[in-house]
């Protein structure tokens, strides 16, 4: 799909002092001032040129070179960039949702932490009128549909259309892929590992020498999806994990119940449960559930709602939180050692010491937890042991850090 068969297009240079004065105008348009025009680039050449964090939501970019272009942080939401060429491009927490990049090359891009959702990254043709005034359907100069070597680590894609895509060796390490349609797509040694492609239809893909250690897969289609040589170790698929919930005795429901009485009882009434090693992904939301004490050690509660929950002093060892929304939960003291909280939502959540009585207290325990993307903004982490802890690309605006040493990103080995 590489359109050798066709001429290059020479496409106008824009200059810095076009590409600003079309951003005010933007800014107008969007906001519907006297003098506002909607920004139009159509097969011009950006390339190299600066847009960081501006908002283009919307702007036309057809058929453009936007090759090296700067677009970290940058609104284009909503932007056509049917067929544009963004070949080595820096889009490092973009927003892209509903953006249409059917026909675009993203070989290289930078697009980590990037947001995709509901994005169209289907195949497409350009049409332009040739000397004679006739419409002609053209593919591309570049590879069309190429995300070849990009890097979308942590990157939202969720509902995006990349039917047909060439993703070798393309980086979606910790990306969510929820419901992504890549029928047809070529995956072959792509880097898959953590990321969550749930109810993604993977049909016909080619995910040959994959790496998706980690993965979260459940719900996916993989009708006449070539896996040769992938490497799927720890992958959470539909099948249920760890011990059986027959084993508590009694339905998971009443389990609850007569744990929260032992607790506000103090253990007069209801009963103690050890809910360590059982996959509760199937109990549904439950948001302020009282757990507080309980052991939760290894158990997988991937995906799930527990917003406002108590689990002061919760025994979470390796436990599997990821995607998780414990925002305002009460964390007290609770142990979160080697959990997986990668992309878990922990807004004002409580991690501050546990004080049993007068100069007793217990810390939270991240010591080796995995928090890669969450989001702790307005957390209180006071005192946490974050000794080996994993933060990267985690949000700690507004987060209570106080007493509390983050660990320091680890430099990479130079080969």
């Amino acid at each position: 799909m590489a359109g050798t068969d066709l001429q290059k297009r020479q496409r106008p240079k824009v200059g810095y002092g076009e590409l600003l004065a079309a951003i005010a105008d933007h800014e107008k348009y969007r906001q519907r001032l006297p003098g506002g025009r909607r920004a139009i680039f159509q097969f011009r050449d950006l390339s190299n040129l600066t847009m960081a964090g501006t908002d283009l939501s919307g702007a036309d970019f057809t058929g453009c070179n936007l090759q090296s272009v700067n677009l970290a942080d940058t609104n284009l939401s909503q932007a056509v960039l049917y067929g544009a060429d963004l070949r080595g491009a820096m889009m490092q927490g973009a927003r892209l949702d509903r953006a249409d990049l059917r026909g675009a090359s993203l070989r290289g891009a930078d697009l980590t932490g990037a947001r995709l959702n509901d994005a169209d990254m289907r195949d497409g043709v350009i049409a332009e009128r040739d000397i004679t005034g006739k419409m002609q359907l053209k593919k591309p100069d570049h590879d069309a549909v190429d995300l070849a070597g990009a890097r979308l680590v942590a990157a939202d894609l969720t509902g995006a259309n990349l039917t047909g895509i060439s993703a070798g060796r393309t980086d979606f390490t910790d990306a969510i892929m929820v419901n992504c349609v890549m029928t047809r797509a070529n995956l072959a040694a792509a880097r898959l590992e953590g990321a969550n492609l749930s109810g993604a239809d993977l049909s016909g893909a080619n995910l040959k020498d994959a790496q998706m250690r980690g993965a979260v897969m459940v719900g996916v289609k993989l009708d006449k999806t070539m896996m040769e040589g992938a490497d799927v170790k720890d992958v959470l698929d539909d099948k249920p994990r760890g011990r059986p919930l027959a084993e508590l005795g009694v339905p998971i429901e009443e389990a609850f119940r007569l744990y929260r009485l032992w607790v506000e009882t103090g253990g007069q009434q209801g009963r103690l449960f050890d809910f360590s090693r059982l996959d509760l992904r199937g109990i549904g939301p439950r948001p302020g559930l009282v757990l507080t004490g309980a052991s939760l050690e290894g158990v997988i509660l991937q995906g799930l709602n527990l917003e406002g929950a108590s689990l002061q002093g919760t025994k979470l060892v390796g436990a599997d939180l990821r995607d998780c929304n414990l925002a305002g939960a009460d964390l007290r003291g609770a142990n979160l050692s080697n959990a997986y909280l990668v992309r878990a939502d922990l807004r004002d959540a409580d991690l501050r010491p546990l004080v049993v009585a007068a100069g007793r207290a217990f810390p939270a325990n991240l010591t080796r937890s995995l928090l890669r993307s969450a989001d702790l903004r307005g957390a209180k982490l006071r005192q946490a042991l974050v000794e080996e802890a994993d933060f990267s690309r985690a949000l700690l605006e507004g987060a209570d850090i106080s007493e509390t040493q983050l660990p320091q990103p680890q430099p990479k080995p130079v080969h």
